[in-house]
């Protein structure tokens, strides 16, 4: 019993620290118009982009990031992994794949768009070696 009380503590921990990342632009768009927030669209490439992996670990997991996130924005996230295990769904892939035609056609990784609800961009920027209030400075200076 005392096992199970443990478990369940930290899956409670976890889905509390855990990041609600999105992976489909409509979707996120109608969660941004509903809840009054923008869109931040990360381009990473989660299992071979070195800078990509460091954002991840530096900013995205980060408490201020967290918190500044989940009061004003939508997460959403287009991978572009190269090991075949962590191979998206084809249809996951080819959505991607749209995305990265229409908000990041030279192929930057990590390359971070902000948009308004609608899918209008506001401002674009990719790794920087900063702390996650810098950061957050960074993505709202447009």
């Amino acid at each position: 019993m005392k096992t199970f009380f443990q478990l369940l503590l930290l899956l409670i921990t976890l889905s509390i620290n855990a990041q609600d990342w999105q992976l489909n632009l409509d979707e996120s768009k109608e969660l941004a118009q509903n809840e009054n927030k923008q869109i931040l669209l990360v381009f990473s490439g989660s299992d071979w982009c070195a800078p990509c992996i460091k954002l991840e670990k530096k900013i995205w997991k980060s408490q201020d990031f967290q918190d500044y996130a989940k009061d004003n924005l939508v997460l959403l996230r287009a991978d572009f992994p190269r090991l075949k295990k962590n191979q998206p769904s084809k249809e996951q892939q080819e959505h991607n794949n749209t995305l990265a035609e229409n908000y990041n056609p030279n192929g930057y990784f990590p390359f971070v768009v902000l948009m308004d609800a609608k899918g209008a961009v506001l401002n674009q920027l990719g790794y920087k070696n900063i702390d996650p209030e810098s950061y957050i400075k960074a993505i709202n200076d447009y």
